[in-house]
């Protein structure tokens, strides 16, 4: 799953059935100077907490079978210590694409 942010700040979800892998990629101007953007916080180059609670246009509505499926990514991500729990998001990686 790849949460998208553009140039102008918008957020979108890539590969929504990919629950094996995880990052943010941030686009253009983003990626040359990156700031918060829609309740995600950029932890340092390399990582950001997206919240769990986000859900971005190109997640399935109303999809018990892809929700499941978050939710189990969800769990797997909290065992190993890539939640955090004082904001409820997800650690993760941060791809720049310029």
């Amino acid at each position: 799953m790849i949460i998208e942010c553009s140039p102008v700040g918008e957020v979108q979800l890539a590969e929504p059935f990919d629950f094996c892998g995880f990052k943010l990629v941030l686009k253009g101007t983003h990626a040359a100077k990156p700031s918060d953007l829609n309740g995600i916080t950029l932890v340092d180059q390399d990582n950001a907490l997206v919240p769990v609670d986000l859900v971005p246009p190109g997640c399935p509505k109303d999809n018990e079978t892809w929700e499941a499926a978050y939710a189990k990514m969800v769990a797997s991500a909290r065992e190993r210590g890539w939640i955090d729990d004082k904001v409820n998001a997800i650690r993760a990686h941060i791809e720049r694409r310029f």
